[in-house]
């Protein structure tokens, strides 16, 4: 195991076998592809021919470079090319019986030393290992697709792998380029671990027709900053594949989150498995084609229903920085507001706060010094609710306490004009409780902004059972004339993004405090392996772990899933006022400023 990796064999040359072929040849090693299929390997032969010549053309590697490039793979159909090799890479399906089928041929084909990785992202590196004439060479190598792109390397081991395997191959990783994180043998690792519950979470909300497709998939990206939304997702990775993955996962956990969907196994079974065969959860041009066609379940343009109502003024209730947030947003959009607060010295405070920002914004370029004025002077600065009086769409953006909450809209309903759409900004509470508040909670509605609101396109379209055909209808209209994006939802805890943005997070906890990887390790992988802009740990102490906890026990609560109980080392820092970066310490410490 001291020698060097300088001959590699891919076994299994689909997707992901075809991309670590590529990294390997580029990296300057004997490449050896076996597949028992000449399609595949003929196929794979053609991946890296046009992907070379791409380079070629961009000016990262000169024709000459791509000779050697090519001239380095070479394609077999048969186990015994892998006679000579220092390390092989396993990509077959993701089966225990085919895997351990090419192990145990490689046993009497390639030297004592040589190591053997499986690139499974599901099944046991243990079980596989213990099966092998020489379990101590056998470790997981898991790449994340596409291979030539994404950093993230999972290095996995069991009890049985030697170090000095693993030691090579993390060296390999770091000379290919990549990120190698060393975690140890449980289904679905440290990413994918993560990733799987959430997707499986956001099929079962497809399923449960909670909202559409579309709207699932671009309250994720818009409201978290993903690269993909998570239905998109599961037709990329394959439904057939997801669905394989949790179950292993289940297998192991044994908790209901990362049961697969049943709409899994639906359209695994009816071969509706995603791009690969043309169609999954959305419906693509061609097998293979990432180009997304209309069908039977793509909404209509107008996604609003009924008529709806005239709105020419809207009052912002709050001081805090959400609501001088959504006031800016409706004031740059032409709108009149009122900033209403519990005192107008409270209320002038929020308004300078919005003289920065467009100050800041005409500093960068975005806004000329004549349409700050104009904005700035849209917006009326008042010490009490009472200047609601003639407002078309009261927006409430106080504290997130539903007694507090209530007694606002109570208010709201005897000063606000008949006809008036009243709205609140909760991102955890029940709106029909808000709504109830009321002598007209057919006017109720959930708008929830994402902070800072400025910035952030997402708005949840939050519709109780009550709420009024033209309301709901007002506020998608008003929302994309503010040039947000508005996603549908019902009035359930959570609605969207926090829904499937929390019990990830909180698995996240779980993880580390089972002591399965460290705090660092997570954060890479998932922004290394699945392209979030920041990982889970950094993202809670910016959110507080406060609000955090909040959010947790109103999810558990609502679904009373013990899956989604609060991890207790969450608990545990909030009670010792450890809330993340707004005191200086959460899961990470942080300089005072």
């Amino acid at each position: 195991m001291d020698t060097p990796l300088s001959t590699i064999a891919v076994v299994g040359l689909g997707t992901m076998g075809t991309g670590i072929a590529d990294v390997l040849a580029r990296a300057g090693r004997t490449v050896i592809g076996i597949d028992i299929s000449e399609n595949a390997a003929a196929k794979a032969v053609a991946a890296l021919e046009a992907s070379t010549a791409r380079a070629v053309d961009r000016g990262r590697i000169t024709q000459e470079e791509r000779q050697d490039v090519l001239a380095r793979f070479r394609t077999f159909s048969d186990l015994g090319a892998a006679a000579d090799a220092d390390l092989v890479i396993e990509v077959v399906p993701e089966s225990y019986e085919t895997k351990q089928e090419v192990f145990r041929a490689l046993d009497g084909i390639v030297r004592p030393g040589t190591i053997l990785a499986t690139g499974t992202n599901a099944l046991s590196v243990t079980r596989l290992a213990a099966d092998s004439a020489h379990p101590e060479r056998v470790l997981g190598l898991h790449f994340f697709t596409p291979v030539q792109a994404m950093k993230l390397v999972e290095v996995v081991s069991s009890v049985l792998t030697a170090p000095q395997a693993v030691d090579a191959v993390t060296v390999l990783a770091q000379e290919l380029g990549k990120e190698p994180v060393a975690v140890g043998d449980r289904p679905g690792f440290v990413a994918d671990g993560l990733l799987f519950g959430y997707l499986n979470q956001a099929a079962a909300m497809y399923e449960a027709k909670y909202a559409s497709r579309e709207d699932i998939d671009a309250a994720m990206r818009l409201g978290c900053g993903l690269p993909m939304g998570p239905l998109a997702l599961l037709d990329l990775i394959g439904v057939d594949t997801a669905r394989t993955v949790l179950e292993a996962m289940y297998a192991s956990s044994q908790d209901r989150l990362h049961a697969p969907a049943p709409i899994l196994k639906q359209l695994s079974e009816a071969g509706l498995t995603g791009r690969k065969s043309g169609r999954g959860f959305y419906t693509y041009a061609a097998p293979g084609s990432a180009e997304v066609v209309h069908d039977a379940l793509t909404p209509a343009d107008a996604a609003a229903t009924g008529e709806s109502r005239e709105v020419r003024s809207v009052g912002v209730a709050g001081s805090g920085t959400m609501a001088s947030g959504i006031a800016e947003v409706f004031a740059k959009a032409g709108y009149d507001v009122v900033l209403a607060a519990r005192s107008q010295e409270k209320a002038d405070t929020a308004k300078a706060r919005i003289a920065k920002s467009l100050a800041r914004s005409v500093d960068k370029g975005r806004m000329t010094g004549e349409a700050r004025d104009e904005t700035l002077a849209r917006i009326v600065a008042a010490g009490s609710l009472d200047a609601f009086a003639e407002v078309d769409l009261a927006v409430e953006a106080v504290a997130e306490d539903l007694e507090i909450k209530q007694e606002l809209f109570a208010r709201l309903d005897k000063i606000c004009k008949p006809g008036a759409v009243l709205a609140t900004t909760t991102s955890s509470l029940p709106v029909v409780a808000c709504a109830r508040a009321t002598s007209r909670p057919q006017d109720v509605i959930g708008m929830h902004f994402f902070n800072p609101a400025p910035a952030m396109k997402l708005v949840e379209i939050v519709r109780t059972v009550l709420t009024a055909d033209d309301v709901h209808a007002t506020v998608r209209e008003v929302t994309t004339k503010i040039r947000k994006h508005p996603v549908d939802c019902g009035d359930r805890a959570g609605f969207i993004v926090n829904a499937l943005l929390f019990p990830y997070l909180n698995n996240a906890i779980k993880m580390v405090q089972e002591h399965y990887a460290t705090l660092d390790d997570i954060d890479a992988a998932m922004k290394l392996g699945g392209g979030y802009p920041m990982g889970p740990f950094e993202l809670l102490d910016v959110v507080g772990l406060d609000v955090s906890l909040a959010i947790e026990q109103v999810l558990h609560r609502e679904f009373r899933d013990p899956g989604l109980a609060p991890a207790p080392l969450l608990e545990h820092l909030v009670a010792a006022g450890c809330l993340g970066r707004k005191t200086g310490r959460g899961f990470r410490e942080y300089a005072r400023r």
